[in-house]
């Protein structure tokens, strides 16, 4: 169970509304210990921030597009990898869905590199970790973190309910499965603990599998899948793959790239 936990009392109505969209308990102390609570979502002056229950529980996941983390992500070479992969410079004004957004990191990525990316994310506890992460950034005093926000919108719910009329617009689906991450940073090692812990089900690789089936009958120009360098493929053979030194990027190439989307294709 996640509960809902006010960071000061001055936060306390802020947290009581969030309880009540998320359909979630509200937990006045700060007494975590119980066996029922798995995790403890806290809004305070900085957004909201997840962490497991318990005292002795590592350090809070939260949404900070203006970390050092991200900002020393700008200079990554996966960086060009990804915008090969989804086809940066191909057409302009490139419209990308993030169908499995997460943390929104290579969202946040994508936009910088001038797309324009909805986020897909079903989970609501992280669509509002997501919401909460884009808010911050758009309000915030850095000009760059402002412009490249505005270039990225959330969608809290399942990919496959966006509306056709949405569908339409986009033209590449991104797909990143939950996978054990190849990273040995501590950060990662716990967001990824956490959200496995929590929202990860022993269908997890069926439902990929149907999500990239989804999207390969979508309007789109191409998918592209994330996986582990040494991983199968979700799907049968891609068109092409491109490859970094920990991950690559599997293309499924549907159609050329254009600035006009073709009529949807039929299952």
């Amino acid at each position: 169970m996640i509960v809902v936990q006010a960071a000061a009392p001055g936060w306390a109505a802020a947290a009581a509304e969030l309880a009540r969209e998320l359909a979630l308990p509200l937990q006045a102390s700060d007494d975590d210990s119980t066996e029922a609570v798995a995790a403890v979502l806290r809004v305070g002056a900085d957004g909201l921030a997840l962490r497991a229950a318990g005292r002795a529980a590592a350090g809070a996941v939260a949404v900070d597009f203006g970390a050092g983390s991200m900002r020393h992500r700008r200079r990554g070479g996966q960086n060009e990898l990804l915008g090969r992969a989804v086809g940066v410079g191909k057409i302009t004004g490139l419209r990308v869905l993030d169908a499995t957004a997460g943390l929104g990191r290579d969202s946040f990525v994508l936009a910088d590199l001038g797309c324009r990316v909805t986020l897909a994310e079903r989970e609501p506890v992280v669509a509002a970790l997501l919401q909460s992460g884009l808010r911050r950034a758009a309000a915030g005093a850095d000009p760059w973190l402002r412009q490249v926000v505005a270039r990225m919108e959330l969608w809290s719910a399942d990919a496959r309910q966006l509306p056709l009329s949405q569908l339409e617009l986009q033209d590449v689906i991104y797909l990143d499965p939950m996978f054990p991450p190849r990273d040995k940073s501590a950060a990662v090692k716990k967001e990824m603990a956490l959200f496995q812990r929590l929202f990860a089900s022993e269908s997890a690789g069926r439902d990929a599998a149907s999500l990239l089936d989804w999207a390969r009958r979508t309007p789109v120009a191409r998918v592209v899948v994330k996986r582990p360098l040494k991983a199968a493929s979700l799907g049968d053979t891609p068109s092409h793959s491109i490859r970094g030194k920990a991950v690559r990027y599997d293309v499924y190439v549907l159609r050329a790239l254009t600035s006009t989307p073709v009529p949807e294709r039929q299952p």
